[in-house]
């Protein structure tokens, strides 16, 4: 059997097609199996306040897909611009092979492995950020 699996702490939540989930008291260790079900684990959510550089703009972006906020053919070319701008300012091999993953998730419809590979950017733009206001 393959699909996600999520691995829940306590009293976390989850965003499973629109409806929150609750955990239990227990940690548990859910096997969803459905393909392409939109899972947001709101502890990874972005606040709409907390966008507010380029990285986290188009992180929101895949969000308000897995979310059922925005339709998945509305935010599919939105999406695939701002990776496109982000692939011209990160252009180490590390961050063009999170780039690329990106893209094809979007291309593949797989918005949650999308929004997975750039929150894996989030640490190096806030680097980049915090260099240039050194």
């Amino acid at each position: 059997m393959s699909g996600l699996v999520l691995k829940l702490g306590p009293r976390e939540r989850i965003l499973v097609n629109g409806a929150v989930i609750e955990n239990g008291d227990r940690r548990s260790r859910l096997s969803i199996v459905t393909p392409n079900a939109n899972i947001l684990r709101l502890r990874d959510a972005i606040h709409p306040e907390e966008v507010n550089t380029p990285v986290r703009r188009v992180c929101y972006i895949a969000q308000l897909v897995l979310s059922g906020d925005a339709k998945a053919e509305d935010a599919k070319m939105q999406l695939l611009r701002g990776i496109e701008q982000l692939s011209q300012v990160l252009t180490d091999l590390d961050s063009r092979v999170l780039l690329s993953d990106a893209t094809d998730a979007v291309l593949d419809a797989q918005y949650y492995l999308a929004m997975k590979a750039l929150r894996s950017l989030l640490p190096r733009e806030e680097r980049l950020m915090a260099a240039q206001l050194s």
